[in-house]
């Protein structure tokens, strides 16, 4: 099967699969004729095992040492659990922290940043781990995709609008007209469906940061 298939019968994106492939997770058979990948039932059954380990947070590195036999899968899942175990800790910090800001602030404006900064500082210096603030969230990756995709599509409907404004006073034959009409149209919709196909690799793709891996 091809990798399109494969990735709606693992319920992943073909990004996300040639992400994996990058990262020696999968190598599905290539064929002799054309060279494209040919995906085997086990190949997606290794994606959906892929995917059931991202989605518990374990990095693409275990995966591979797991596959490898590098890292014993008992090993793995105790370490994994012993670092479930800190993140919940951590927002046990995060949710103490927001209770204070509950109890002695009324609004926004009141909160003086940086005498809490610094007591989460200190708190950090215990151990205590809080979100990174510059990471970027799926909302924000959404919108901008979107923005870019609408900039795109106004600036060809300004081109088309100008186009024609031209010809209303300089006709140029109707073919020619037609022909860039419809090329504009055809790189619109290009670009709609590029903009879907981000929107779900933002949905359902790797988000994680470099240093997770």
């Amino acid at each position: 099967m091809k990798i399109n298939q494969a990735a709606e019968l693992a319920g992943i994106t073909s990004k996300n699969i040639r992400f994996y492939e990058d990262r020696g997770l999968i190598s599905p058979a290539r064929d002799s004729g054309n060279g494209y990948r040919e995906y085997t039932m086990e190949d997606v059954e290794t994606l959906c095992r892929i995917r059931l380990l991202r989605m518990l947070g374990i990095s693409c590195e275990n995966i591979r040492r797991l596959q490898s036999g590098e890292l014993d899968f008992d090993s793995c899942m105790d370490e994994h659990i012993a670092e479930l175990d800190k993140t919940s800790e951590n927002i046990g910090h995060m949710k103490v922290m927001c209770r204070v800001l509950r109890d002695e602030a009324d609004s926004l404006s009141e909160i003086n940043a940086s005498v809490y900064l610094e007591k989460m500082k200190e708190l950090e210096k215990g151990g205590a781990r809080f979100v990174n603030a510059r990471m970027t969230d799926t909302g924000k990756r959404k919108t901008g995709a979107i923005i870019s995709a609408a900039a795109v599509i106004t600036g060809l409907l300004l081109i088309i609008l100008v186009m024609l404004w031209v010809n209303a006073s300089d006709p140029a034959p109707r073919g020619v007209i037609a022909f860039f009409i419809v090329m504009f149209a055809v790189i619109a919709a290009a670009v709609i469906y590029v903009l879907k196909q981000r929107l779900d690799e933002v949905e359902k793709g790797e988000i994680d940061e470099a240093s997770k891996y």
